[in-house]
């Protein structure tokens, strides 16, 4: 509209300055004929100065019409609180003729805070520059009008106001930033050399502007505001990914229908598949091996009943064999406590029932209280020299009574008999290094030290005697069998020998050969001691010496004695 209102006025224009010119070239040429002209020259130059102005104003107006238009398109195309702002203060410098301008927003305490000040150079105001006059400012917020003066100096609104006075303030145009009637914050703009910069028109301008602004300002901040709440809100929910991701207990969540839509990384390894294959698939289906236990419980927890805990099963799972799995099963509710489906948890106990079922293995070749007092960080290998008591016992007559039974009629009676030697040593607190077919060798004073190491090692043995015997009564006379023992003291070599694959605490040395020697010339029933044993335990049992053993591989006779009787048991 405007480009189609200012070519006319400028062709008119055109037109009377040629008029004007051809007038002066006339009034050159005829004095007489200019006297009578003078009038309609003044008139005429009136007129021109008048369309001059006219058409000022109406390019000012252009301008400023434009530069709204751009404004409110910068604002409204951009969420970026600082690019706009910067945009928005050029702007309003250049179209004003500030030379400096401010925007200024309330924080959450409700105080003003400038959040960007620039000057007519495009730049930001320094630190040192930033002073305003907080009179005005106050009173736009206060009322919620603009104001406007041409020369604070002398105005008489703000006479004695120390700030005008002290920092030469003069031309200060002032307007509010209003959302839904809300003041905001303010725009205020100066020039603190020039008076009469800002007019009535620029007031006018601006507070359109104003409104745009905080509009798009308030959006801007929103915006912000939404980032910063989604980044957070990301920011746990990774957080949270990576806490459900590490949790050692496997975790499946299921919705109404069954239907599996969650499940973290221990789940995949126990249930030995991949979240995108476990999820969306009915519980029934994924966790077929368990349908049959979790279906009651399921349709308990649906009913209202409170959450399945602790219920251990031991399925035979596909590529795992039998698995231990201990179960948590409990209701999945939002926040209003509508029901959403279920939560399981599983732990994995496979690898800690081995460990139990490893340790009562152990147990019946060492003796728990040995076992406590072990420490694995301790047991390295290689080993340590200490003085043992070594027992040796041997079923006498084993060959021959074997070639008559089955290997599973064997294997039976000779369990029997061999867990009833182990029992015997155990109670004693021994250590039973290995079952060799039909005999076992025990040693005591390692790993744990025995004072009366000798005298546990000789009830061992005529417990493991007595024992042998109350067999009799439950077991026809062919399978009565007879142990014949040896018990020798002296040093050995104690450790863990082996390779890290593979490693064996045993205790290795001549005194071990020497009770072996001992066992081999035992006969039925006879527990022989060597005389280094005899000479610890003598007034605790009856012995009768016998002939010194000839042992194969030992350079001296062995000297020995039988073991008639505790004294205790006298």
């Amino acid at each position: 509209m405007f480009e189609e209102t200012l070519s006319p006025l400028q062709q008119r224009l055109l037109y009377l300055r040629s008029l004007v010119a051809q007038i002066e070239q006339s009034l050159k040429q005829s004095p007489r004929k200019a006297a009578r002209v003078l009038p309609d020259v003044q008139h005429l130059g009136t007129a021109l100065e008048r369309l001059e102005a006219q058409i000022r104003q109406f390019e000012n107006e252009r301008q400023r019409v434009f530069a709204l238009a751009d404004i409110s398109r910068v604002v409204n195309s951009s969420l970026e609180v600082d690019e706009v702002l910067r945009i928005v203060m050029d702007t309003i410098i250049r179209l004003t003729g500030a030379e400096r301008a401010f925007l200024m927003l309330k924080d959450e305490q409700g105080r003003l805070r400038t959040e960007i000040a620039r000057n007519w150079d495009r730049q930001s105001v320094g630190k040192d520059d930033l002073a305003v006059s907080h009179t005005v400012i106050n009173q736009v917020v206060n009322t919620g009008n603009p104001v406007l003066t041409t020369n604070a100096q002398q105005d008489p609104r703000f006479k004695g106001q120390e700030s005008v006075i002290f920092h030469n303030l003069r031309s200060i145009l002032c307007v509010p930033l209003q959302v839904k009637g809300e003041i905001t914050g303010v725009i205020y703009a100066d020039n603190r050399i020039r008076s009469g910069v800002f007019s009535a028109e620029d007031r006018e301008i601006l507070t359109a502007f104003a409104n745009q602004a905080a509009v798009a300002l308030e959006n801007a901040r929103l915006f912000a505001s939404v980032r910063r709440t989604l980044a957070e809100v990301t920011e746990l929910k990774n957080l949270l990914n990576n806490v459900f991701a590490s949790i050692a207990s496997g975790v499946i969540t299921a919705d109404v229908e069954d239907k599996i839509n969650l499940c973290n990384r221990a789940a995949e390894k126990i249930l030995g598949h991949t979240a995108s294959q476990l999820i969306g698939k009915p519980l029934d289906e994924a966790l077929a091996p368990l349908s049959s236990v979790l279906r009651p419980h399921l349709q308990r927890i649906k009913q209202g009943e409170q959450t399945i805990a602790r219920l251990e099963v031991a399925p035979e799972w596909p590529g795992r064999g039998r698995i231990f799995l201990n179960l948590n099963v409990s209701p999945l509710a939002d926040s209003a406590g509508k029901p959403q489906g279920v939560t399981l948890v599983l732990d994995d106990l496979t690898d800690k029932r081995r460990l139990e079922a490893m340790r009562s293995l152990f147990e019946r070749m060492v003796s728990p209280k040995v076992i406590d007092q072990l420490d694995p960080e301790t047991l390295q290998p290689g080993g340590k020299r200490g003085t043992v008591t070594v027992l040796f016992a041997d079923i006498r007559g084993f060959t021959h009574f074997s070639e008559g039974l089955s290997p599973e009629d064997l294997v039976s009676v000779l369990n029997r008999y061999l867990a009833a030697a182990a029992e015997a040593i155990l109670e004693e607190e021994g250590t039973i290094d290995k079952f060799m077919g039909d005999a076992v060798m025990a040693w005591f004073n390692a790993p744990v030290p025995q004072p009366d190491h000798a005298l546990r090692a000789v009830r061992a043995a005529w417990r493991l005697r007595e024992r042998a015997r109350v067999l009799y009564d439950e077991l026809p006379p062919p399978f009565h069998l007879h142990f014949g023992v040896g018990i020798h003291t002296g040093e050995a070599v104690l450790g863990l020998i082996g390779t890290e694959k593979r490693l064996e605490y045993t205790a290795i040395g001549d005194s071990v050969n020497t009770a072996k020697r001992i066992q081999e010339n035992a006969a039925a029933d006879q527990i022989l001691l060597s005389a280094p044993v005899y000479r610890q335990v003598a007034e605790a049992v009856r012995v009768q010496a016998v002939a010194p053993l000839h042992a194969k591989g030992k350079s001296h006779p062995i000297p020995v004695y039988e073991l008639l009787a505790l004294r205790e048991e006298d």
